[in-house]
């Protein structure tokens, strides 16, 4: 039934009681919000990697790196250059810890393109 936890919601609720659990796993889901975010813009643009280096002066590779949701190395001017090389902008919001669980909780994202996850 919807609205009822699974499993795997207890077991991630329990888990994130660990202050270094939540650190790493709070990490890699910006992490993964960056990339899909990239990489949506990228094809919304109906633009190809190759196009996006060009245009960034790099190689295709790094592009892929930077798409790629397991990347983890993500520097605020490369992700400005590349959102304002697309023609989108970039909205950063910092959030004091003691805060994060509160701003996740009621936070209503809606990123520059709605289908950006898989």
């Amino acid at each position: 039934m919807p609205g009822e936890k699974t499993n795997f919601d207890r077991y991630l609720e329990h888990k994130l009681q660990d202050p270094e659990f939540r650190t790493r796993f709070e990490a890699a889901d910006q992490a993964w919000d960056i990339a899909l975010q990239l990489s949506a813009l990228r094809r919304a643009r109906g633009l190809t990697q190759q196009q996006v280096a060009e245009l960034l002066g790099t190689k295709q590779q790094a592009i892929a790196r930077l798409e790629d949701p397991t990347y983890t190395g993500h520097s605020l001017s490369i992700v400005r250059k590349y959102v304002e090389a697309l023609g989108a902008s970039l909205d950063l919001i910092i959030v004091p810890t003691e805060d994060t669980a509160e701003y996740l909780a009621e936070r209503k994202p809606k990123p520059l393109l709605e289908n950006s996850r898989p």
